[in-house]
């Protein structure tokens, strides 16, 4: 089937964005990818014999027609926890919080809390992520991704050391690299190729040398991903140079985890100096501005940041920290904090909607295929309303989606040309299927964390 996009204002995020690229028109998809922008030549849509002639319309008057948004950090495994580690700072809400619920969970409420998750990001035009799971059954967590039509890369948490880590998570060195390389043997390329692996060693506190190393060799001799947090809390920072003798980015820079296969989320305690390391080998930074506001770590630099050459991604990080995985919110925050930390002039709206479009995309090694519209890319698309009282009368469009729009406002998503959100609703997940396992299986967990 064909699938005509007709009417919109077609936000490409392709080239170097200095001008915009802003098209007025139409957008035609033809099996999986992106066939035509703007003006669409007669003769592809001209019916042929069999459903792959057939043309679907799909309305976009008074919308904006963008890339599939990319969040390159979050925690599918950690929404069944909304609301339940408040006002907490970082270290006290990981030990007294997050890892006792993380250790209570099975692969029923794995599914469960995944499920929920990609719902609620789906729906708000979220085509692409980067998930951090729980120590244990991340089969579970991709099981579901690929149910729900998302594009991932993910991995299981990796702890093999850590103060008041629960007997639930902590494994050993060797059979955490065991079963992460498992996991990348037999879920890579499922998914109608839309799954990735990415090893993921939670944070430097909770593995040792020899776990980050092993990473980084497997990285290398297979092109997975490398995912865990970095810089995030003073407090953090002072244990880990107490615990150590020297700052997190500098002992994983010597332990090999670096490079352009590396996303280091948050960086909110990043210097000048390591922020030029970072540029120079082309370590990812995932902002997650949210979740940096409500566990007090304070306003990444990210001005400072992008300057300086780093590249960057955006992320919601985890339901119990934020506390929703809304693309939007995180894009208004980063903008709006951006300009609080630096100037006014910094990051301005189109440079905002790039960090969670084709920047998102380039961070994950993926720009090739996606988080931009162009002809022959696959077809991660978003028909987003620009027209409610909220967003009118007129003005930039790049500012209207930044500064006005709201996940409320997206009507369809297409992943791989798959018309996954119709109209508001996802067609391969029932909204009240989900609900009902995610309270009922939130209940049971809650009951076996015991806290």
């Amino acid at each position: 089937m064909k699938t005509l996009i007709r009417g919109g204002s077609i936000v490409t995020c392709a080239g170097d964005g200095a001008d915009g690229r802003v098209i007025q028109g139409d957008l035609l998809v033809v099996g999986g990818r992106i066939a035509a922008i703007g003006k669409v030549p007669k003769k592809l849509l001209e019916p042929s014999p069999g459903a792959a002639g057939i043309v679907r319309v799909i309305d976009a008057t008074g919308c904006a027609v963008t890339p599939g948004l990319v969040q390159a950090h979050v925690h599918l495994c950690q929404v069944l926890f909304r609301g339940a580690a408040d006002d907490l700072p970082l270290l006290s809400w990981l030990k007294e919080r997050i890892w006792p619920f993380e250790a209570a969970h099975d692969e029923r409420s794995l599914a469960a809390s995944a499920e929920l998750g990609l719902l609620e990001m789906m729906l708000a035009g979220t085509t692409t992520i980067l998930d951090m799971g729980t120590v244990h059954a991340y089969d579970a967590v991709f099981d579901a991704c690929v149910r729900a039509g998302m594009r991932v890369f993910g991995g299981k948490a990796m702890m093999d050391v850590g103060e008041g880590v629960p007997k639930g998570l902590r494994e050993s060195t060797k059979q955490s690299l065991r079963e992460s390389d498992t996991l990348r043997e037999t879920w890579t390329g499922k998914g109608d190729g839309r799954i990735a692996y990415a090893y993921a060693p939670r944070f430097i506190l909770s593995c040792t040398e020899a776990l980050f190393r092993g990473t980084a060799e497997r990285s290398e001799a297979t092109g997975a991903l490398l995912h865990s947090h970095v810089a995030e809390h003073p407090d953090e920072r002072v244990a880990v140079k107490k615990a150590l003798g020297d700052d997190d980015l500098a002992m994983l820079r010597r332990w090999g985890f670096k490079g352009p296969r590396t996303l280091l989320a948050h960086g909110v305690q990043i210097r000048d100096d390591e922020a030029d390391a970072l540029a120079k080998d082309g370590t990812r930074i995932v902002h997650c501005p949210s979740a940096n506001l409500k566990l007090g770590s304070g306003i990444a630099r990210i001005q400072e940041l992008d300057d300086r050459g780093v590249q960057l991604a955006l992320g919601a990080d985890g339901a119990p920290c934020n506390n929703n995985l809304d693309p939007w919110v995180e894009l208004r925050h980063a903008a709006l904090l951006a300009k609080f930390r630096s100037s006014t002039t910094a990051l301005p709206a189109q440079r905002a909607f790039r960090l969670a479009t084709i920047d998102g995309a380039r961070a994950l090694g993926i720009d090739g295929i996606t988080g931009s519209l162009e002809v022959g890319k696959r077809a991660d698309i978003v028909v987003v309303r620009t027209d409610g009282p909220h967003a009118e009368p007129c003005g930039d469009v790049y500012s209207r989606l930044v500064y006005a729009c709201t996940s409320r406002d997206v009507e369809h998503v297409l992943v791989d040309g798959t018309h996954i959100v119709k109209e508001g609703q996802h067609q391969l997940l029932d909204r009240e299927d989900v609900l009902t396992r995610a309270r009922s299986e939130a209940k049971k967990l809650m009951a076996r964390a015991k806290i």
